[in-house]
């Protein structure tokens, strides 16, 4: 199931003040001390996949859809976590498949997956 996101702003309009109209960070934080962390769940993986789709889809470039790393986004419960902002949209995943949804239905048509989303108690 999913959700359109409502904006003041036409679809595919850039925010005011961004130089992306999405941004989505992926937590790749590794823990050394044994805690739960997104890098033992496959959280690499799902970063170079989403990388990838979003430049197949010619969704990449100033304008359009950044994918970036990022440390410890602190809601290890619900690993692996990638956000989308400026939505700030919290989504888990499983595999390969949640990422596509992810990118054809949040990055490129501004559907939220609402199956994939993180619960907002869900912290560490």
């Amino acid at each position: 199931m999913t959700s359109t996101i409502s904006q003041d702003a036409a679809p595919g309009a850039i925010p005011a003040g961004s130089y992306y109209e999405r941004h989505i960070f992926f937590c790749l934080n590794q823990r050394s001390n044994g805690e739960n962390c997104c890098a033992d769940h496959g959280a690499q993986e799902g970063f170079d996949r989403c990388k990838s789709q979003v430049k197949a889809a010619g969704l990449s470039g100033p304008g359009k859809v950044r994918v970036n790393k990022a440390g410890c986004l602190d809601r290890c419960a619900a690993g692996p976590v990638a956000v989308v902002y400026p939505e700030a949209v919290w989504y888990t995943y499983v595999d390969a498949s949640d990422i596509d949804e992810i990118v054809e239905s949040h990055l490129k048509n501004g559907q939220i997956v609402e199956r994939l989303l993180i619960p907002a108690h869900m912290g560490r």
